[in-house]
């Protein structure tokens, strides 16, 4: 059996010249610098030819407001610092990174991943090893980092090719990047986005970080077949033998202190549970709404993030305690610091993108194209399944240029979420869909930030490799990945299901 060859086909071509597009675009915050000034020139044009629109629910009339005016020029200079601050993904992935930076730092998220892998039967290895994928994306890169070359080197082990472990384990990372479990950093990031744009509808509109979480638990196990499915009856056919120079290595299994650390971060994850639900489930729980009992409407709820920075921080520390990889506070706070230092360039990128953001909602330009956005949507007459099968294909087109979940929504959110809320779909729904979009081109895309990574991975076990050989390999789990979750969302359609707890797939109709 020959090792992955590189071809020149068709798609290796066409994603060459994506490849090559993608890389003469400018930084991001460049990109987003660039938007907020286009902006302002569009709210001039806009103006000059009067674009004012009728707002279908309160009859009021929108017109476009110019920055490039006196009053525009004095909000741009007073609410700079306001618009970074007060921008709503940022506080919510500082607090969420903080907690799992201790729980990353102090070697936890390593062993369970490890621990989980190993402790598999191995008819069962694939599945594991991309619903392991799936679930590291709780906290964000670690399974590109650690998951992704620990299943190559595991499959390698078990004597089956390592390309398909590490295909496998990339298709469930990436891939599956919106379906979990749990949540992640990623969740109250969109959600954040979310908010701000069906604010340009509805001022008093919040986005639950929890919103999709109904969905994004049923997609664990459908990306998790998927996935599995295609590794076992595409991939590993079309690789065969592997007869590379990598000779197989064993993996190292959690010696006494790293499971005296998984026991007591088992302990305090169990404890931390039993705290949460003593404030839940009585009807006059400390984490329901202390006014109407609710849980949706509640503390707990609204204060997701708070809870993924404490149950990631007391679990890291007390593994830390257990595994002796804490000895002081000092081990503790350089866990956090370290997780602060990756996010440079993201905060950065915030500030851009929070300007944009806020002149986009200022000079009413989003409603104003929402509303005859509506209108044309209106007149096409698409039903629910293929109105969001086309936004999927959208999301998942723009993802092959633009790598970042968040950039990509920052950009698309202002647009489609108050259209959408027109016709009558939630901001959950909407999000629910571009996510879709968003993970499954992921793993086929040069712009992914990682994608240079798999690539040098890959290379380890053949040398020829290339993004050719990443393309063709991945492919497969694209379009199984694609045509599985359209699906899901067709029969969720049809059943009227709630994305998320309290989120609806369509507006709540006004009361006569």
């Amino acid at each position: 059996m020959t090792q992955l060859q590189k071809k020149k086909s068709g798609i290796d071509r066409f994603l060459s010249v994506i490849e090559r597009i993608g890389n003469a675009l400018p930084h991001p915050a460049t990109l987003f610098a660039g938007f907020a000034l286009l902006i302002i020139l569009l709210s001039w044009i806009a103006s000059l030819f009067d674009m004012a629109v009728v707002h279908p629910g309160t009859g009021q009339t929108i017109t476009p407001v110019n920055l490039l005016s006196t009053e525009g020029l004095h909000m741009i200079l007073t609410r700079m610092v306001t618009n970074f601050t007060d921008f709503a993904p940022l506080g919510t992935v500082l607090v969420s990174l903080l907690g799992i930076g201790i729980a990353e730092g102090t070697g936890l998220i390593g062993a369970v991943l490890r621990l989980v892998v190993l402790a598999s039967p191995k008819r069962l290895l694939t599945f594991v090893i991309v619903f392991a994928g799936v679930m590291s994306n709780t906290a964000s890169e670690v399974g590109y980092v650690l998951l992704v070359p620990l299943a190559a080197v595991i499959f390698l082990a078990a004597g089956r090719h390592p390309l398909a472990g590490l295909a496998a384990a990339f298709a469930g990372v990436s891939g599956g990047y919106s379906a979990n479990l749990l949540l992640g950093t990623v969740d109250p990031l969109l959600a954040g986005l979310s908010t701000e744009a069906a604010r340009i509808i509805d001022p008093e509109y919040t986005v639950n970080p929890a919103a999709n979480y109904y969905f994004m638990f049923v997609s664990t196990f459908l990306i998790a077949a998927l996935g599995t499915w295609v590794t076992e009856r595409v991939v590993i056919p079309r690789l065969g033998e592997y007869t590379g120079d990598e000779k197989p290595q064993s993996i190292d299994r959690l010696n006494r202190d790293e499971k005296r650390g998984i026991l007591y971060a088992t302990i305090a994850v169990a404890l931390s549970t039993a705290f949460v639900l003593g404030g839940l489930l009585p009807e006059n729980g400390y984490l329901r709404n202390p006014e109407t009992g609710e849980i949706l409407n509640s503390p707990f709820m609204s204060g997701i993030v708070a809870f993924i920075f404490l149950l990631s921080a007391i679990a890291g520390i007390a593994y830390g305690i257990g595994a002796k990889t804490i000895k002081n506070d000092s081990d503790v706070m350089r866990g956090m610091s370290k997780s602060m230092e990756t996010l440079g360039s993201y905060i950065v990128l915030v500030f851009f993108a929070a300007q944009f953001v806020a002149y986009f909602n200022w000079t009413n330009l989003g409603l104003i194209l929402a509303i005859n956005g509506a209108d044309v949507l209106q007149t096409m007459g698409l039903s629910d399944i293929p109105l969001m099968i086309m936004f999927i294909l959208v999301a998942a087109t723009i993802n092959l240029v633009m790598g970042s979940a968040s950039a990509k929504w920052a950009i698309m959110a202002p647009v489609f979420i108050p259209m959408f809320m027109l016709l009558g779909y939630t901001p959950e729904f909407t999000q629910t869909a571009y996510r879709i979009g968003d993970s499954v081109t992921n793993i086929i895309s040069p712009m992914m930030s990682y994608f240079a990574l798999i690539v040098a991975f890959i290379q380890r076990y053949d040398k020829k490799a290339g993004i050719g050989t990443v393309i063709s390999t991945m492919l497969p789990y694209t379009i199984a990945f694609f045509i599985g979750w359209t699906i899901l969302l067709i029969i969720w359609i049809l059943l009227g299901l709630p994305v998320g707890p309290g989120a609806e797939m369509y507006m709540p109709q006004p009361q006569p």
